[in-house]
């Protein structure tokens, strides 16, 4: 079996997350989003998988960007999915996917069911 994590490790849930994978003995690849930047493809992929029905399930809704860019009051799903590529803070983390699923580690333990 093998995951993948879309990881911040600045970010004490994604670290956590990591480990839990980690401890369990499961091969990770590691995706290091904020150095490289997903794209729009990968992000719709993402919201596939987490079988969310808008990108603003993913997007962290706290941060000073959302806000300057105004994101509360977009409407057109491939804007706000834009943003996200141009913006990788912008994105919810930690993402983990299995295979065709993907789920938020937050909290860490939810990536329990994947291992």
């Amino acid at each position: 079996m093998s995951l993948t994590i879309y990881h911040n490790p600045r970010c004490s849930k994604s670290r956590q997350t990591l480990k839990l994978i980690e401890d369990a003995g499961v091969n990770v690849d590691i995706i290091l989003y904020l150095d490289d930047s997903l794209s729009e493809a990968t992000i719709s992929t993402l919201l596939q998988k987490l079988k969310f029905s808008s990108a603003r399930q993913l997007m962290r809704k706290g941060e000073a960007i959302y806000k300057e860019l105004n994101l509360k009051e977009e409407l057109d799903e491939t804007k706000l999915i834009a943003a996200m590529s141009v913006h990788p803070k912008l994105i919810e983390r930690p993402i983990i996917v299995k295979d065709n699923r993907a789920l938020l580690g937050r909290p860490p333990e939810n990536v329990v069911q994947f291992l």
